[in-house]
C-alpha cells in the first residue's frame, strides 16, 4: 500500500482522468498526458505518461533518473530507439498495437511515430516520473564547456543549438523549416560500424542464464 496513506479517509482517490493532466501539448495531435501519485494519491509504486503522437513526431531523446521505462503500443505503430550503454549500440524496435519495448532505469532513449494517430503508454516503476531532456541538456551546459571539452568552435556551436528551445518533449518544433526529410534507421556513418546500427522488429528477448 502507499505509505503513509490513509485507506478510510475521504481524501483517497481511485481514480483519475488523464485528460484533465497535460504534461506538454504541441497541438491536438501531439501532446502528452500524466499520471502519478500527485494526481492520484493512492498509487503506489507506478505513475505513467499518455502519450499522443503524428506521423515523424519525436518524444525527444531523454533519460528517466528515478525508474524505467515499458512502453506499450495502443495504437499505430512507433520506433523506440535506445542507447545500449554498455555496448555502446543504438537499438531500434518497431512497436505496433499490443506490443511493448522496455528501457531500462538511467538509459537515454527516445520515441517516433511512424504513422499518425499513434498512441503510446508509457509506464513507471516510480511514483511519479522523472525526466532529464536532451533539450535541457544542450541549453543549459555552458557553450565554453561543450567548446572546450569537445574541441568545437564556441560560436559555431552557439549558433547550431540556437533553435533548441528547453523542455522540448515533442519535435520537431512548428515551422520547422528544414524542408521534408525523415528520419531514417539506415548507417549513414561512414565512421560508425554496419553493426552498431540494428533496426529490430518486434521480436523476445531472452536473457541467458547466469548462475549467481
Amino acid at each position: 500500500m502507499a505509505p503513509s496513506m490513509d485507506y478510510t479517509s475521504p481524501l483517497a482517490q481511485f481514480s483519475f482522468d488523464l485528460n484533465n493532466s497535460p504534461l506538454f501539448k504541441l497541438d491536438d495531435k501531439n501532446l502528452i498526458n500524466v499520471l502519478g501519485i500527485q494526481q492520484l494519491n493512492t498509487l503506489e509504486n507506478v505513475s505513467l505518461l499518455d502519450i499522443f503522437l503524428s506521423r515523424d513526431h519525436v518524444v525527444e531523446p531523454h533519460y528517466h533518473q528515478n525508474a524505467a521505462e515499458l512502453v506499450y503500443c495502443i495504437s499505430g505503430s512507433a520506433v523506440v530507439s535506445i542507447l545500449h550503454p554498455y555496448t555502446k549500440q543504438i537499438l531500434n524496435y518497431t512497436i505496433t498495437p499490443g506490443q511493448v519495448a522496455n528501457v531500462p532505469h538511467g538509459w537515454w532513449h527516445y520515441e517516433m511515430a511512424l504513422v499518425d494517430g499513434t498512441h503510446l503508454l508509457a509506464i513507471f516503476n516510480a511514483p511519479t516520473p522523472q525526466v532529464i531532456l536532451g533539450s535541457d541538456i544542450l541549453k543549459f551546459t555552458p557553450p565554453q564547456v561543450m567548446a572546450h571539452t569537445y574541441c568545437l568552435d564556441e560560436n559555431q556551436w552557439k549558433q547550431a543549438i540556437a533553435p533548441v528551445k528547453p523542455s522540448t518533449y515533442i519535435g520537431p518544433y512548428k515551422g520547422c523549416n528544414r524542408g521534408q526529410e525523415t528520419m531514417s534507421y539506415q548507417n549513414t556513418n561512414p565512421c560508425q560500424h554496419p553493426e552498431s546500427i540494428q533496426d529490430y522488429r518486434f521480436q523476445p528477448y531472452i536473457r541467458p542464464y547466469r548462475p549467481y
